[in-house]
């Protein structure tokens, strides 16, 4: 190891449960070889219980698995007969059972067996990090800590590390810089302090809520439609996320604060309810139950009612006026309309807001460094689309706190703690220092670590300086800027980046300047997906109209922009994250390279809308197929790469799209997202040192008439097997036909500009058909595809 860089030759995870399996499948999609442990058994194979908790990862959902052969890299093992093998590891991470004296026990067993370099460090999410240094080996303590990955860990951007007394500052140093870098996580550190950070406030919301809940004789749905996306948290909102996490654990988090809290203010708060002790006693433990505080029956969900004991339909609709309030877009008018509490909701609503505000202010000093922490990790570990403090201070800070403190005088508050003496020596809990830290009294800026340098813009919090670069020209489709560089980027300021003919203008703008002074190109949204495709509604809206001229010219001006993207001297590189569907993903293939974050879902998905791809990408995979079988035969291929565009298949991660020829072998996969920017900015400048020259356009032979026939009988056998409708089969003959290059004679050559052409016109045709705009509308109204 150097001085902040942690090289991790091989892991080891101790514990093969849920998340010590699923920390097993992310390393290894990090490209680390993983040994997972677990007990011996007596009968079959000695490491049948590691082995058997490796092969459910290719079953569960969503997937742990970025694919599933990296399942080949986690080797089975067991603490009898393999421990000599943790010496060839550099991190080791123990995710056993939560009991201090189980853990003690194998802390004493592992010891002697770790290497004098190894990092070894616990994922528990509620014993102290302080007490368990207690009882590591001596020899290991300065490298010993708390890193607690949440659940789903693949999928989860927060670790928490948490550091003892006698943790060594360069150990957690290199592990930040490894758990970021490499593992591609947000790292927050903790103080050795109850549930840490984000569970801390995370489970104190969820009792604040069912608290306030139960005053008010609010039900359970009424709950969750008001806690989810209604003020800028995920769908699961309380109840669910409660049967998402297990009302057992949920009992015994509470227990856990019960006990360890004592002097909380609000520790009266910290007992398991009488309705939820009656669902666990039922077996209703949530998801992993088949029932909880909801459950379904048939195809309907019904939630518990603890004045009946029993379920009965979900009932989520919430009245008018609250909706009106909950409307508003300025925060400050919100949150003082619902300090008002004119309706039982409103005073729910403030009263849950109020309380959170107040309790993550009081402890602020207790549990972190600095209010960055809790924001951070909320936005991180809960999916927040703002933490508490950055809420606080977008409502007015000094108001919100006025108005909390006016209940704490006035008993509303339930507890008589006040707010701490800083909050009204502040302007907010954010600002161009930094975020505010109690224990320093000052604005404490964000960690300088060298892999941050790699983070050219990241995620900011509200009121933190940011810098967006330069811009050198922008439209209402697009921006192009620079970070005050020679390396041009395109950002799509559509929503969901849609591409749309002001889309196709700009990148034409965009090459014109990438041509005329810049290295190159670089294509990258600050915010969500990289690209959803087409403006669907846009093309629908003008089919209605039956203005096809207008579909034509878009589609022929997107064709043209990939294709003199393609030819173009000026290198390109598309830096992908999150969808990259239908056009986006077309546009995405005809860059120099492609860079993708691991969470990049990508498809050729347009046959779910009743069309084909007509951006170029059937000419794209069909010139890749050749080049790719150039030596062999083309058939095996041909028919599964036919198969993702005829059944609209996505892939599950940059993995997979690699897998699906979307990426191609020199293409890059990034673990971190916010570190995309900085590997297709390299990527660039590499290729322009490298002299970058397009290849030529180049003719190649087409699969022809003998290819579409065979597709076809693909197609037959669906048919008459039902599986698809006689429209899906229309849909499917055409992708073929431009597949394999129209019906011509197999052999001839064709180049891009016939595939375009038949894409065009195939395209065009499919959208005349009443059968398409039914799958289009559909779409459109529900978000989900139509199989008509």
């Amino acid at each position: 190891m150097t001085d902040h860089k942690l090289t991790v030759r091989r892991a080891a995870v101790l514990g093969a449960g849920v998340m010590g399996a699923q920390i097993a499948a992310h390393l290894a999609a990090a490209g680390i070889p993983v040994d997972l442990f677990d007990l011996p058994s007596d009968e079959g194979k000695r490491s049948r219980i590691a082995d058997e908790a490796r092969k459910k990862l290719a079953k569960q959902k969503p997937a742990p698995l970025a694919r599933k052969g990296l399942a080949e890299f986690i080797t089975p093992r067991n603490y009898d007969d393999d421990l000599e093998q943790l010496a060839r590891c550099d991190f080791i991470i123990e995710a056993i059972v939560e009991r201090m004296d189980i853990k003690q026990d194998l802390y004493e067993k592992i010891g002697p067996h770790i290497g004098a370099d190894a990092l070894f460090v616990t994922n528990t999410s509620g014993l102290s990090i302080t007490e368990l240094a207690g009882v590591v080996p001596e020899a290991l303590r300065s490298r010993f800590c708390g890193v607690h990955f949440f659940n789903p860990p693949r999928y989860m951007h927060l670790v928490e590390l948490i550091p003892h007394a006698g943790t060594e500052g360069r150990i957690l140093d290199l592990l930040e810089d490894f758990l970021t870098r490499t593992l591609g996580k947000g790292v927050v550190r903790c103080r050795d302090t109850a549930n840490f950070i984000a569970n801390r406030v995370g489970v104190f919301t969820m009792w604040s809520t069912m608290h306030h809940a139960e005053r008010l004789g609010l039900p359970f749905d009424t709950v969750d439609a008001l806690t989810g996306p209604a003020i800028g948290r995920p769908k699961s909102a309380t109840f669910r996320l409660a049967d998402v996490v297990g009302l057992d654990t949920m009992a015994n988090v509470i227990r856990t604060m019960d006990a360890k809290l004592e002097d909380d203010p609000w520790h009266a708060w910290f007992q398991a309810p009488g309705w939820l002790q009656k669902l666990i006693e039922a077996g209703a433990l949530g998801q992993k139950a088949g029932a909880g505080v909801f459950r379904k029956d048939g195809k309907e969900i019904k939630v518990f009612d603890p004045e009946s004991g029993d379920y009965r339909a979900t009932d989520y609709s919430v009245r008018d006026e609250v909706k009106q309030i909950l409307a508003i877009k300025d925060p400050g008018e919100k949150l003082a309309t619902l300090a008002k509490g004119e309706y039982p909701e409103t005073d729910f609503l403030w009263a849950i807001h109020r309380d959170l505000f107040h309790y993550c202010a009081y402890h602020l000093a207790e549990i972190a460094e600095s209010a960055r922490e809790i924001d951070l990790a909320m936005r991180w570990g809960y999916g927040w689309n703002a933490g508490p403090f950055e809420q606080w201070q977008a409502a007015g800070w000094k108001q919100v706190a006025e108005l909390i403190d006016a209940d704490i005088r006035g008993g509303k508050t339930e507890v008589e703690a006040g707010l701490p003496k800083w909050v009204a020596e502040v302007e907010g809990a954010h600002g161009p220092g930094g975020s505010w830290s109690p224990s320093a009294g000052e604005y404490s800026p964000r960690p300088d670590l060298p892999v941050y340098q790699r983070q050219y813009q990241p995620v900011r919090l509200l009121g933190e300086a940011h810098h967006d670069g330069q811009t050198v020209e922008e439209t209402d489709a697009i921006r192009l800027w620079t970070l005050n560089d020679d390396v041009l980027i395109a950002s799509l300021k559509t929503k969901m980046g849609v591409i749309d003919n002001g889309v196709v203008d700009g990148l034409n703008k965009a090459l014109d300047r990438a041509e005329a002074g810049f290295e190159g190109l670089v294509i990258w949204q600050p915010k969500g997906p990289f690209s959803a495709g087409a403006n669907l509604k846009a093309a629908a809206e003008a089919i209605q109209r039956g203005d096809f001229d207008s579909v034509r010219t878009l589609i022929e001006g997107f064709q043209d922009v990939n294709l003199r993207m393609r030819y173009s001297t000026a290198p390109s590189v598309a830096a992908m994250r999150g969808l990259a569907l239908g056009g986006g993903l077309e546009l995405a293939m005809h860059a120099s390279r492609r860079v993708a974050h691991l969470e990049s879902y990508m498809g050729l998905v347009e046959a779910g809308v009743g069309l084909l791809p007509a951006g170029g990408g059937l000419a794209t995979l069909a010139l890749q197929i050749n080049a790719d079988t150039a030596a062999g035969d083309t058939w095996p291929l041909m028919e599964k790469r036919y198969k993702q565009v005829a059944m609209g298949q996505v892939a599950g991660s940059a993995m997979e799209a690699r897998e699906m020829g979307y990426l191609r072998p020199e293409d890059q996969i990034v673990m971190h997202e916010h570190e995309l920017l900085h590997a297709a900015h390299h990527q660039v400048r590499a290729l322009a040192a490298a002299g970058y020259r397009p290849e030529h356009a180049a003719s190649f032979p087409a699969a022809g008439d003998v290819g579409i026939a065979t597709l076809k009988m693909l197609l037959v056998n669906m048919l008459e097997g039902h599986f698809i409708s006689d429209h899906d089969f229309e849909i499917g003959e055409r992708i073929a036909t431009v597949l394999c290059g129209g019906a011509i004679d197999r052999n001839t050559p064709v180049n891009e500009q016939w595939l375009h052409h038949l894409e065009r016109e195939h395209f065009l045709e499919l959208c005349a058909m009443e059968k398409t705009q039914e799958r289009i509308g559909h779409m459109l109204k529900t978000g989900k595809p139509l199989r008509n």
